[in-house]
């Protein structure tokens, strides 16, 4: 199967490659168009998945295709942008109709539930990898970024942290567990929900925001340096999971919390004023510390001790100690 059929076959043929909102031309030419209305920008970011990076070499592709896209899409989340479309540039080592056919049924799932039209991409031949580009929308002025946290604003967190990298040893075969323990984790790993309402309810009204990818810790180290303030985190109020902390005990699920990364849940720092109504609209909201004067990311027990570890989070190209 040549390169053009492959394309036609498995994704121009997908409910999600029909134009949606936002797309005037799709799959099918040199490039696609989109339309951005007067008085709004356009949000794009990349995300690239390797096998034996990203995920083990061998995994479910329909899993694989859900996650390879919710990563992605988690960047408009922290943006504060409504989805528009995606690309797919696809490297593959051989083409096997099975895994083709499993890996484009959970991309298109998870491309509905996240209302994004696949618009065009590449595929290509070698080590298996996995690159999105999504697309979205957002009113000029508005998108969420990392730079406006101020001193006195709360720091707070979207969901429970931990599941995914709870779910690691899970993944890799390392261990097992009870199915009411090991199911939710599995779910938060390879299908990762992007948090695109929260991020569009937070405009206007967070003064910093990301995704977490690579850890509490270490991402709000972005929001410090970028907004040039100290964020304060309070391990006792970090949400964790009954599931992750059944599986880990609580000391290890802090851990995973604090540093595991893959949440893909938003991170971001709020005016106090604002956070009454946006629990009474029934946001899942945590308040897990402050902002503060200075700069870094600083952990504190529940006596006010600093406790800030020595790793973080997640780095590529770190090096080995």
């Amino acid at each position: 199967m040549g390169e053009f059929e492959l394309i036609r076959h498995y994704f121009a043929a997908a409910p999600c490659a029909q134009a949606g909102e936002g797309v005037a031309l799709g799959i099918g030419d040199d490039c696609a168009l989109l339309s951005v209305a007067a008085g709004e920008q356009l949000a794009i970011s990349t995300d690239t998945l390797v096998a034996g990076v990203h995920f083990p070499a061998i995994s479910d592709p329909f899993l694989l295709g859900q996650r390879s896209l919710a990563v992605a899409a988690s960047d408009l989340a922290a943006m504060g942008a409504t989805p528009v479309g995606f690309t797919l540039a696809l490297t593959l080592p051989t083409v096997e109709a099975d895994w083709l056919q499993a890996y484009a049924s959970g991309l298109n799932r998870m491309a509905q539930h996240c209302r994004l039209s696949l618009i065009g991409g590449d595929t290509t031949r070698g080590p298996l990898s996995l690159t999105v580009t999504v697309f979205g929308r957002v009113p000029s002025g508005q998108a969420l970024t990392r730079s406006g946290a101020k001193v006195g604003d709360l720091l707070c967190v979207g969901g429970d942290l931990g599941n995914a990298a709870g779910a690691l040893p899970l993944v890799l075969g390392e261990r097992a567990a009870e199915p009411e323990l090991a199911e939710p984790l599995l779910a938060h790993y390879w299908s990762p929900s992007p948090q695109l309402s929260l991020g569009i309810a937070l405009r206007g009204k967070a003064s910093a925001a990301l995704d977490i990818s690579d850890g509490l810790l270490a991402d709000c180290g972005h929001i410090s340096r970028a907004s040039q303030v100290a964020l304060q985190v309070e391990l006792d109020k970090v949400p964790l999971s009954s599931a992750l902390r059944g599986f880990l005990g609580v000391a290890g699920a802090q851990q995973a919390a604090l540093a595991g990364g893959d949440d893909y849940v938003l991170a971001f720092t709020l005016p106090p004023a604002q956070l009454p109504g946006l629990l009474a609209a029934g946001w899942p909201i945590t308040v897990v510390g402050q902002v503060l004067e200075g700069q870094g990311v600083t952990l504190v027990d529940a006596q006010g001790q600093d406790i800030t570890p020595a790793t973080r989070g997640y780095q590529h190209f770190r090096e080995s100690p």
